[in-house]
């Protein structure tokens, strides 16, 4: 099994071989930027309860977190959009090697940005995703729990460059987005995983969510 830190050194590979220096510049000074700020004070932590959300599907239904959890718990990843590479390999690894596995604990993956359901249904199309993924429109959601951040402004000028407008598919017209963010929730809201990815190049491995699930108790 090909891990998701392999699949994102390649990624960074082909970024450094076929993207303009400055632009490969310009990510690297903003990854290093991110990590050495850390994780944000006050980050969602083990053992806290997630308040009530509502939040649309990518066909635009609404879905509760009671409902994703009323049969077990629900593994929720926060990403930052269709647009970011880093975000595809993790969502289309996940429906590969994590999904298949999650019905022996009775467990659900939930995948949650700032895009707009229509956005987010292109994504769920483009990766074949087949599980549920939702919008938080203005990172509200993501904002509650401490994990967002502002990309610098080099940053977006650089994407703009290559085509990428992050404020498109937003019905906010923002630019504030999710650190990579992996959460295990269960039937009460309370967290009992929690993995934050400062540099949003890192995520959360699937056998890191595995061995968290095994700790759960079954009932």
């Amino acid at each position: 099994m090909t891990t998701i830190a392999e699949q994102a050194k390649d990624v960074k590979a082909a970024a450094a071989s076929g993207l303009a220096a400055e632009v490969v510049a310009v990510f690297a000074t903003d990854q290093a930027a991110l990590a050495a700020g850390g994780i944000p004070p006050g980050a969602v932590a083990v053992g806290d309860q997630l308040a009530a959300f509502t939040l649309p599907d990518a066909t635009g239904q609404l879905r509760t977190l009671d409902e994703l959890t009323v049969d077990g718990p629900a593994v929720i990843v926060f990403y930052r959009g269709g647009w970011c590479p880093y975000c595809n390999l993790t969502l289309r690894t996940y429906e590969r090697d994590l999904l298949p596995q999650l019905s022996a604990y009775s467990a659900r993956l939930i995948a949650i940005s700032p895009e707009t359901p229509d956005a987010s249904l292109g994504t769920q199309e483009k990766d074949e995703l087949t599980y549920t993924v939702l919008s938080d429109t203005g990172a509200h959601v993501a904002d509650a729990l401490r994990i967002t951040f502002d990309p610098s402004q080099e940053g977006l000028i650089a994407q703009r460059t290559l085509g990428v407008d992050i404020r498109a598919s937003r019905e906010d017209r923002g630019t504030r987005l999710p650190m990579p963010t992996v959460l295990i929730v269960d039937r009460d809201h309370i967290v009992r995983f929690v993995d934050i990815h400062a540099d949003y190049t890192g995520r959360t491995e699937v056998s890191d969510i595995l061995a968290a699930l095994q700790t759960l108790p079954t009932s």
